[in-house]
């Protein structure tokens, strides 16, 4: 498994992906994450968005962040730290062990520090979204008793 840059070779690939219709509520479609990366990263904050890559073929999408991106509704964590900002599993790929598999991946990724150093990792879920949450806290993410806008955010130790 591998963490791919989106970039013109697999952008409409990328947008092609979807989580099953129920899910649609907990996560953005990738074409506006592609979009609000594009924006975040020209307004001056950090945005970066990878394909997940596995067996020649795109299973997943991942965003993160580091630091703030200026969002007046962030919790207190962002500051100098990352953020799992999107994250999703093509509906084709959901149930065989791709979630897991891509988020060993992206928390190893992050412990590389790619854009400065930080002591936490924080991401957001809708409460109702028991699967992420069951998932994310496999990987050491705590609730911490923030919320971002309607989602309760949880936090992990670098």
């Amino acid at each position: 498994m591998e963490l791919k840059k989106v970039d013109l070779s697999n952008v409409w690939e990328l947008t092609k992906l979807k989580v099953k219709d129920e899910q649609k509520n907990f996560v953005a479609p990738n074409n506006i994450s592609i979009i609000e990366a594009y924006a975040t990263i020209q307004s001056g904050y950090i945005a970066l968005p990878f394909g997940i890559y596995e067996d020649e073929r795109y299973v997943g999408f991942l965003m993160l962040g580091y630091d703030t991106n200026g969002d007046e509704n962030e919790p207190e964590i962002v500051r100098h730290n990352y953020c799992i900002w999107r994250f999703m599993i093509d509906e084709k790929y959901q149930g065989l062990g791709y979630g897991k598999k891509s988020m060993e991946c992206v928390m190893t990724y992050i412990k590389t520090f790619p854009c400065g150093e930080a002591k936490y990792c924080w991401l957001s879920y809708e409460p109702e979204n028991e699967d992420a949450k069951a998932l994310y806290s496999k990987f050491g993410f705590i609730e911490n008793g923030d919320m971002c806008g309607d989602e309760v955010v949880a936090i992990c130790s670098l």
